[in-house]
């Protein structure tokens, strides 16, 4: 897997938590640095804890279902992108303007179990972790520090675009991967 499909993979899944950071920052008067922060660190490290896991669960597993992993990496990340597609034609989420621990920890949790079983499908795929799951959360990370100030700037008006672009991506790259190992493709 390339670096490309590894940032469209990073991007993807910090759609969820951009999207909690951007009605994070609707939700707050006065945005600081550490408002911001806060939902980077907590999102991003998320973000980059659970696809390890996934990971080293999915490696645990890996000769069970050797044969079948590119069906399992195609199932997740459909399911996963399938998911994200439908909340972003959902009802808005109820906004919280509190940033304690858990708070933060649980809407953490929550946007990133999808990671998890990309972790589970970065095992099938052979690809390195560590820097994956890096660029995963940095990624996060970024988008998430961003977020806080683009919803206290502009409101939820991005919320559900970013959702609905986030599981076309998980969607395409699922497909792409399924296709290249029946020998339809080839990139």
């Amino acid at each position: 897997m390339g670096f490309i499909e590894l940032l469209l993979i990073a991007v993807g899944l910090s759609m969820d938590a951009f999207a909690v950071s951007v009605c994070k920052g609707l939700s707050v008067k006065k945005v600081g640095v550490k408002h911001a922060a806060l939902a980077g660190l907590y999102f991003g490290g998320f973000q980059f804890l659970m696809p390890v896991i996934g990971y080293l669960l999915g490696f645990r597993f890996e000769s069970v279902i050797e044969s079948i992993d590119h069906w399992v990496a195609f199932v997740l990340l459909a399911f996963i992108g399938g998911n994200m597609i439908k909340e972003s034609f959902g009802k808005a989420e109820e906004l919280n303007d509190d940033f304690g621990v858990k708070t933060m920890l649980l809407m953490a949790i929550a946007t990133s179990i999808d990671a998890l079983a990309v972790g589970i499908t970065f095992a099938f795929l052979e690809v390195q972790i560590l820097p994956a799951a890096g660029l995963i959360g940095v990624t996060t990370f970024l988008l998430s520090f961003v977020g806080i100030y683009i919803g206290n700037a502009f409101g939820t008006r991005y919320k559900s675009r970013a959702e609905l672009a986030g599981g076309i991506i998980l969607v395409v790259i699922g497909v792409k991967i399924l296709l290249e190992h029946l020998g339809i493709i080839s990139l």
